[in-house]
C-alpha cells in the first residue's frame, strides 16, 4: 500500500488499516500483485499495476514518467529468506509481465535499486535489483539517481 497512498494516509493506516485496504482491493477482483509458491507455501510477492495506480510514483521527482507511453509498474517484491538467490525474483518479474500482457499492457517498468558497494542488505532491495530485471529481459531506460534505475520491457500481445 506504500506506493498506492499519499504519505500521510499511509502513515495513518500503518499496520492493520493498510492490510485491510489491500484485502479490499483483492476482494474487489483486482489483482494488485502475484504470489510465488513452492508447493502450497507462499515464498514471494510482487506488486504490479498500471502506473497511475501508484500515487507515490505520480509524486516522485526521481521516478517521473520518461515519456507518454502507458506503462504498468512493478513497485515492490518480497522473497522469503530461504528462497533468496534462487531465481524467485526473476520468475516473479516474468509472471508480472505475463499478467500485465493479459490485461493489455504493452510496456512494463521496474525501479530497482543499485548499491554503490555492490552489496545491499535485503531490506533495501524491496524494489528489486537490476540483475533480476535484466535476466527477465528488461533494459535500462534511465538513471534518475546514483542508486535508482528505471528499467523497461516492451511486450507484445499474445496471439
Amino acid at each position: 500500500m506504500w506506493w498506492r497512498l499519499p504519505a500521510a494516509e499511509w502513515g495513518r493506516g500503518k499496520g492493520a488499516a493498510n492490510r485491510s485496504a489491500l484485502r479490499r482491493i483483492v476482494a474487489s477482483g483486482d489483482r494488485p500483485g502475484l504470489i510465488a509458491y513452492d508447493g502450497d507455501d507462499p515464498v514471494g510477492w510482487i506488486a504490479i499495476a498500471p502506473r497511475e495506480t501508484y500515487t507515490r510514483l505520480a509524486a516522485s521527482r526521481t521516478l517521473k514518467p520518461l515519456d507518454d507511453t502507458p506503462v504498468w509498474s512493478i513497485t515492490c517484491f518480497f522473497v522469503a529468506k530461504d528462497y533468496r538467490g534462487r531465481g524467485v525474483s526473476e520468475r516473479l518479474i516474468r509472471g508480472a509481465v505475463d499478467h500485465a500482457r493479459s490485461r493489455g499492457a504493452r510496456m512494463v517498468e521496474g525501479y530497482p535499486v543499485v548499491s554503490s558497494t555492490g552489496k545491499m542488505p535485503d531490506a533495501f532491495a524491496w524494489t528489486g535489483l537490476p540483475s533480476a530485471f535484466e535476466r527477465a529481459g528488461f533494459r535500462e531506460a534511465a538513471r534518475p539517481s546514483r542508486s535508482r534505475r528505471i528499467m523497461r520491457k516492451a511486450i507484445r500481445a499474445k496471439g
